[in-house]
């Protein structure tokens, strides 16, 4: 596919290609990124950080992030979408440990699949399939996931606010992420 200029056409532009452009500093591609995914990134902030104000900081965080590291995004290890996603994710929690007095980072390896989220009807289709897939799960399953993945809460932490032991924690969160795999096709 041929690089786009024109702002008309930005849609048919692929991240890969827009990626090149940021780096040659050119701010429409960031502005076309911006549209394509800030709602989504929003949305993984939101639903970690609860607070709309903390979600729009993440957001305004991860895109300036991609303007001055757009070089450190690999697209053989994955789509843009899902680094986005990781790091928007891996930012709200950051904060909310930073809230509890826990300052820990998080690697962006630990991310399970890269979705192929290049167009909103793709991102809204895997949204619903996400969550889908979450809502079949056992209750305990998806409660465990719940906590680790949307409040940040250490395995620890989630055995000790449900009482669980430790163990069966790992198991359920393991065994969560497998079914995922299995039920979310990108």
């Amino acid at each position: 596919m041929a690089e786009t200029t024109s702002r008309g056409s930005q849609s048919e532009v692929t991240d890969v290609v827009l990626i090149r452009r940021i780096l040659q500093r050119d701010e429409t591609a960031l502005a076309t990124l911006y549209d394509r995914y800030a709602r989504l990134v929003y949305s993984v902030a939101m639903r970690v950080l609860g607070e709309s104000g903390a979600a729009e900081e993440v957001v305004q965080d991860i895109f300036y992030q991609l303007w001055r590291t757009a070089s450190n995004f690999d697209s053989a290890r994955g789509t843009l979408a899902g680094w986005l996603l990781v790091s928007a994710r891996n930012r709200s929690i950051d904060r909310l440990r930073r809230r509890r007095g826990i300052d820990v980072e998080i690697p962006a390896e630990t991310a399970g699949f890269s979705p192929n989220l290049e167009t909103a009807a793709a991102q809204n289709q895997l949204m619903a399939q996400v969550n889908k897939s979450i809502g079949e799960l056992p209750a305990v399953q998806r409660t465990a996931l719940e906590l680790a993945y949307f409040e940040g809460l250490t395995h620890t932490e989630i055995a000790q606010r449900t009482g669980e032991p430790l163990g069966t924690i790992k198991t359920r969160l393991r065994s969560a992420i497998e079914s995922l795999k299995k039920g979310i096709r990108p």
